[in-house]
């Protein structure tokens, strides 16, 4: 440990032991009481040790400094920026200022540049990295969001140690959100309290080179609290008078600390006083800066030695924050003003310059508006929308009423920015004040960013269309502003007619707008993707002149409609690469929300493939990040419900389609009713309540048909459906639902409708009593024209309806072949329930089914643990109980005859664990 802290030897022990676990440390106390003395010893101890310290100290000045804390941080690690992704890569450059920024910082790609060079370091095994943060309330917002984005996916492998000041320990919220989700659970807040008699003698020593009497020492442990700070301006002042005071005589009037700084002040000279007002004004302070403002160097001299501030070469730093607060607090309102005033004439920096005359610029003044203004765009271009969003509320508000472009476009710049930090809240206050205040296009553009917002915060459908109508009602018709209001209102509409219309407009007036592009191509995408939800013939060349306007620039609006429709093609793997593609764009950006889409459309991906541990991983992984970042959870219950019940986990799917289904009807919502009804029947029918899964089929088509969605492409229940009313004995429902599946493969051959076509066929012939041979011929001949993996849950679905087929007409050994390879099938991919199913037709064929030497579960288990994962890792894809896991591993093992995960991984490796 480097210098020594007095008295705090309990909370420098307690805090050790946390750093060296892995757990966060939160040290918080009052202004003054010794926090930063603890810190500073925790760190010379870290580095004692060999840690690697990535520290930053940030003040209230440098608060308006974007990235100024994070660059501090991320300075150790600069020569790493190199192995990033090019998008973080560019971001980072512009926050350590290590190369010409040619475009604006993305923040999103600031963050995950942040974690991918704390992962780069960070070590499994313990700790060794200590990310420190004194003072974190002053952090930059722009630093604080990186910070706090990247240390909740490090910790525990990276150690934390932060400081906030706070009256109320442990009653306030910590930074960083380190008091939130698995983070929290880890957070040791570490209470810095006051100081005994005992070790204010030691410290009182040392700052004033003076032994006090004990009872004086008392007396002043007793007015400070035992705050080390309080009590050293209490010493001051008592040794400033003429004598000690009488032991019952009052000591200087002590109220607070700022009192008594006050008084410390006063006595200072009045050049000081001009010179340390102006230091505490500035962004950060130099003695260059002082100079220009008329500041002597000797000027500042008393206020050193009287240890209010300290001079380091050309920086001027004050000994305390407090000390610069008290300062501030003592300058009258006008005085600041002039001070204010001075320092913008006499900056240097531009964005300097602007911050001064923001302070000192009350009435309309065209100039600084306009200098304000660039510096927001400045601030906005290097990633700090919050500091941004200020400066053109400033510069709105300083603009004269004769510019009125001017105004609209900063008031528009103002509500874009506070969208972009990510405060929703105060972004659509903002968007409707600009809403109230502009005329014209101006204000279109304001209501198309409300309806945006609104998108985002997940507020009503009704309510976002509603907003984004009046948006295209005051845009100038045929204006590409036009065209933009259309294109989101083409990505809003669930309904495919209006959507396909609004789309159609959109590509008409942006075709010829260069500046809009990756807008042109999404409302091609989405002009495509409603004409075949609209019934009408795929236009796919459409879909190729979208995809070669997009470029490498893919709009959110509609960059994963190629995914959705490859799918519904059941081409998985042209579906995968693009969402790999746009996932990779997305991680490298830092773009959580879209990560977070994408990986729901990966486990969907996944699991109409067959590769349902992948798709286990997807989902595990969307439902994380939606947790850490406030994601609506709707798609990533339904995909969890629709895996369980795919493996025959009925219960639990079941009572999340009632969930969802009950929250589908709060909301008034028809997309989680559509899903959540499609889940429902599943697991109905799966669990053979066959009536019930019909009612839910019934209630999904009619929802479907309201919409005038002739062609759902990521909906496919008319199978399952008729299925249903087959073994419910309503077969004149199941009749047109057969005629109702033909007319969709007419339309649109793929996979899924031949295999569904089939397996219906089949089903419906036996409940009619007809000669099923025809169409087992028929579904004999679908399975063979689809890969075996493509579809694997569908083709061994048509295996099981043939076995049960051919049982009923006396092929018993037809029938035993197609349901023991149906069992097969269905243990391969871990369908528990239709395996059974599959097993107990055969057995009613009198022949026998070898039993399984692993069940479904148990062979995903086996696969997971032989890869190496955890018992926790295996839980959490699995969607089970870590106890669980260990019972299927001990179940494993005795079936296999293996006694560890070594021999678990060389059985696997031999291929000899089977399913059957």
């Amino acid at each position: 440990m480097g210098g020594v802290v007095i008295g705090r030897d309990v909370v420098l022990g307690q805090a050790r032991r946390s750093l060296d676990d892995g757990r966060p440390v939160l040290l918080e106390g009052p202004a003054g009481i010794g926090k930063t003395a603890v810190h500073r010893s925790l760190l010379d101890a870290a580095a004692g040790d060999g840690w690697l310290l990535l520290c930053c100290a940030p003040t209230e000045a440098e608060r308006a400094l974007p990235f100024a804390a994070l660059a501090d941080v991320l300075a150790p690690l600069a020569d790493r920026a190199a192995e990033l992704p090019p998008p973080q890569r560019t971001a980072l450059a512009g926050v350590l200022l290590s190369g010409e920024v040619t475009e604006p910082v993305d923040e999103r790609a600031v963050a995950a540049a942040t974690r991918a060079l704390f992962e780069a370091v960070a070590r499994p095994e313990r700790p060794h990295v200590l990310v420190a943060v004194d003072d974190a309330p002053w952090l930059d917002p722009p630093s604080e969001r990186a910070l706090r984005f990247a240390l909740r996916r490090v910790v525990p492998r990276i150690a934390v140690l932060v400081t906030a000041r706070s009256d109320r320990p442990q009653a306030m919220p910590a930074p960083l959100g380190l008091d939130h989700g698995a983070t929290g659970a880890l957070l040791d807040r570490v209470t810095v309290g006051p100081l005994g008699v005992g070790a204010l003698h030691h410290v009182l020593r040392a700052a004033t080179g003076t032994a006090l009497p004990r009872p004086l020492l008392v007396r002043i442990a007793e007015e400070s609290g035992g705050n080390p700070l309080l009590a050293i301006e209490l010493a001051r002042a008592v040794l400033r008078l003429p004598q000690q005071p009488a032991p019952g005589a009052d000591l200087p009037a002590a109220p607070s600390l700022r009192h008594l700084i006050a008084d410390r002040l006063a006595a200072l000279p009045p050049p000081t006083r001009h010179a340390i007002r102006l230091a505490a004004l500035s962004g950060v302070p130099t003695l260059d800066g002082l100079a220009r403002a008329g500041v002597a160097a000797a000027d500042l001299d008393p206020a050193e030695e009287a240890g209010l501030v300290a001079v380091a070469g050309e920086d001027v730093s004050f000994a305390h924050p407090v000390y610069a607060a008290a300062v501030r607090a003592d300058v009258p309102t006008g005085v600041r003003r002039r001070l204010h005033r001075l320092l913008a004439d006499t900056a240097r920096d531009p964005d300097e310059r602007a911050r001064q005359l923001a302070r000192c610029t009350s009435a309309p003044a065209p100039e600084a508006a306009a200098e304000i203004a660039a510096a927001a765009a400045r601030q906005q271009a290097r990633g700090a929308p919050e500091i941004a969003a200020g400066l053109y509320d400033t510069a709105a508000r300083l603009g004269p009423p004769e510019t009125v472009a001017e105004h609209a476009r900063w008031r528009l710049a103002a509500a874009q920015c506070r969208y972009d930090s990510g405060d929703y809240a105060a972004a659509r206050v903002a968007a409707e004040q600009a809403v109230e205040e502009l005329t014209g296009p101006a204000r279109g553009e304001a209501l198309l960013l409300r309806a945006v917002i609104g998108w985002s915060a997940d507020e009503s459908p009704e309510k976002i269309m509603a907003i984004a109508e009046r948006a295209l009602a005051a845009a100038p018709p045929d204006t590409a502003l036009a065209g933009r209001i259309h294109a989101h209102l083409g990505m809003f509409e669930d309904a495919p007619d209006p959507a396909r219309r609004h789309a159609e407009h959109a590509a008409a007036l942006l075709a010829g707008s260069p500046d809009d592009r990756p807008v042109y191509a999404a409302a091609l995408m989405l002009l495509f993707f409603n004409e075949v939800r609209a019934g009408l013939t795929a236009r796919t060349e459409l879909l190729e002149q979208a995809l070669a306007a997009e470029g490498d620039e893919p709009s959110w609006l509609a960059g994963t409609v190629p995914a959705i429709w490859w799918r519904g093609l059941d081409e998985h793997e042209r579906a995968r690469e693009r969402l790999h593609w746009l996932l990779n764009r997305a991680v490298g950006r830092g773009d959580e929300p879209s990560q977070h889409e994408l990986l729901c459309h990966l486990g969907e991906t996944e699991l109409l493939a067959g590769r349902w541990a992948d798709a286990a991983t997807h989902i595990a992984e969307a439902r994380e990040l939606g947790e850490q970042y406030g994601a609506d959870s709707a798609g990533v219950e339904w995909l969890e419900g629709l895996l369980l019940a795919y493996r025959g986990r009925l219960e639990e799917a079941t009572r999340i389609a009632v969930e969802g289904l009950g929250r589908a009807d709060e909301l008034d919502d028809r997309w989680r009713l559509r899903i959540h009804t499609q889940l429902a029947g599943y697991a109905a029918l799966t669990g053979g309540r066959l009536p019930e899964a019909a009612r839910h089929f019934g209630v999904l088509a009619a929802t479907v048909d309201e919409l005038g969605l002739v062609e759902p492409l990521a909906q496919r229940f008319e199978p399952d459906w008729l299925e249903a009313c087959v073994g419910a004995g309503d077969l004149a429902t199941a009749e047109a639902v057969l005629e109702r599946l033909a007319v969709r493969h007419r339309r649109l051959p793929r996979p899924w409708t031949a295999l569904g076509l089939a397996r219906s066929r089949v089903l419906l012939d036996g409940a009619l009593g007809r000669d099923p041979s025809d169409a087992l011929v028929e579904l004999d001949a679908a399975r063979a024209a689809v890969p075996a993996d493509v579809l694997p849950l569908d083709r061994a679905r048509c295996l099981l309806v043939a076995g049960v087929a051919y049982r009923r007409i006396r092929r018993r050994r037809e029938a035993r072949d197609a349901l023991t390879g149906a069992a097969a099938e269905f243990d391969a991919l871990g369908a528990e329930a239709l395996a059974a199913r599959a097993r107990a037709e055969a057995e009613r064929t009198g022949g026998r089914v070898a039993p399984r030497q692993l069940t479904g579960t148990e062979l995903e288990v086996a696969r997971l643990a032989a890869a190496g994962r955890t018992n926790r890792v295996i839980a959490d894809t699995l969607f089970i109980s870590p106890k669980t896991v260990e019972a299927n591993l001990a179940r494993i093992y005795r079936k296999l005859g293996v006694t560890s995960r070594a021999e678990l991984g060389a059985t696997m490796a031999r291929g000899v664990i089977g399913d059957g």
